[in-house]
């Protein structure tokens, strides 16, 4: 009775594809996403900049990285509204049609020394089609597996939109490694670079086959027939949760840590105006083995965020992660290695997904239905596009030649990890409250007993439905 409120109409098969499609979905949208950023800091500076001035180069390529994430709260606006007037399941298929388009564009791009200054500015306008289009989807997909998942498992189940995330991470590095080892770097330079751009025409294809099966969920069904959902979801969603779409802005300030790690910390390691000296394919594997250990722990912690809650870990991720960074980029100064690999694994790995296994979860639990998908996406898309600008700030505060680059840029990653921590003290507590509860501040969880028995009960449903076999 009360249980069935939060599980969707078309149980556990449902749930599952669900997940499967927020999985694979992110998969996809973030490969096609980070095969951009591994770009940016790898080649971008020397084939679509002038190449007098290698640090203005490398500036102006990460700065491009940035641009994307300014069109992300406008992306945010667009696709968030539809989202929660539309559905769910369709702001996913055109945001795979967004993506996949605008990427295999970047592969078709002359370079600089072709066309001179039209390069890069082709460059930044698909730049900005692919931060329009990414901004729809981690709001959409964790909205829609949260309102699938039944009570007791929003966590462990939104969390692998995440592990998505670092899959497609993943793919976009191990694409890159064999190119950038088999390949003589004139090759590689000249169309080696472009074959993971051209690939994504499998975003397109996979995604729309994979997302036209799964249906809308209940939670969202049900207020539209009843005709609940809002008008003007945006409007609403400022005017009634600004408070905590606040917090959602400054939580999402943990970008900061994928940027140490995959952005600036590969610029740093490799171009030569650092003078660091990592072969290219060398510190790919850095974000890979990264991410292989991530996409491990992120379930993991997921599970364990409905059983003690989701505050604990963003806090202590947060916190931790932060700590670490000084470490990482140390071991880089160094020019060691085995440090390097060891240190990312720790903070991107393992630390840094408290934070990034729960979000997911948390963030949409914080809004109500009618608003869920505008809310988050607006305020995740906000703070990520202020975290997008530090590649660039960190190239200026600490440019080649300066020898405290570590004290530095950890000092302000670290920071910036302190202001998400306090964010996440502040909010309120939510895997215990009911799905259409969420978004009201002063709802009241289920009791800690109660709560047990009804997640016991989900999963045991989940294993005798063989889920996941």
């Amino acid at each position: 009775m009360t249980i069935a409120r939060d599980h969707d109409s078309g149980g556990t098969h449902q749930v599952k594809k669900a997940t499967a499609s927020g999985w694979i979905g992110s998969v996809l949208e973030y490969y096609d996403f980070f095969i951009y950023a591994t770009a940016a800091s790898l080649v971008f500076p020397q084939l679509f900049f002038p190449s007098g001035n290698p640090q203005v180069a490398i500036v102006a390529s990460l700065a491009t990285y940035g641009v994307g994430y300014v069109a992300r709260p406008i992306g945010a606006f667009v696709l968030g509204h539809w989202g929660d007037t539309h559905g769910r399941k369709n702001v996913l298929i055109l945001c795979m049609f967004l993506m996949g388009l605008s990427t295999m564009a970047v592969g078709l791009l002359p370079t600089y020394a072709q066309a001179g200054l039209l390069a890069p500015a082709l460059l930044v306008v698909l730049r900005l089609v692919q931060g329009f289009a990414v901004a729809g989807e981690i709001s959409g997909a964790s909205s829609m597996i949260l309102e699938h998942a039944p009570f007791g498992r929003r966590g462990f189940f939104a969390s692998f939109t995440l592990q998505g995330v670092q899959a497609g991470q993943i793919l976009a590095a191990a694409i890159y490694l064999p190119l950038a080892a088999w390949l003589p770097k004139d090759d590689f330079n000249a169309w080696g670079w472009r074959v993971p751009f051209l690939l994504s025409f499998v975003v397109i294809i996979a995604g729309y086959y994979i997302r036209r099966e799964v249906q809308e969920p209940e939670a969202f069904a049900r207020q539209k027939a009843q005709g609940a959902p809002a008008r003007l979801p945006v409007v609403q969603a400022i005017a009634e949760n600004w408070p905590d779409m606040l917090r959602v802005v400054c939580m999402a300030l943990m970008n900061v840590i994928p940027v140490v790690t995959t952005i600036f910390g590969a610029a740093y390691a490799v171009q030569p105006g650092y003078g660091i000296g990592f072969d290219k394919s060398v510190y790919l594997w850095i974000p890979v083995v990264g991410n292989l250990v991530a996409v491990l722990v992120i379930p993991f912690v997921g599970n364990w965020s409905d059983r003690i809650g989701r505050r604990p870990f963003i806090i202590g991720g947060a916190l931790l992660s932060g700590l670490l960074s000084f470490a990482y980029l140390y071991a880089i100064s160094i020019h060691s290695v085995p440090l390097a690999f060891a240190c990312s694994l720790l903070m991107w790995g393992i630390v840094y997904q408290g934070y990034n296994a729960v979000f997911p979860s948390f963030y949409p639990e914080l809004f109500p239905t009618r608003t869920r998908v505008s809310a988050m996406a607006i305020a995740q898309n906000i703070g990520t596009m202020i975290t997008a600008m530090l590649p660039a700030l960190f190239a200026t505060a600490a440019p080649p030649g300066t020898t405290d680059i570590p004290w530095v840029v950890g000092s302000i990653a670290f920071g910036v990890t302190v202001i998400a921590a306090i964010a996440a003290f502040t909010s309120r507590e939510t895997f215990r409250v009911r799905i259409d509860d969420l978004g009201r501040p002063g709802a009241v969880p289920v009791p800690q007993q109660d709560y047990e028995r009804q997640r016991r009960q989900s999963v045991m449903r989940a294993q005798g439905s063989r889920m996941f076999t």
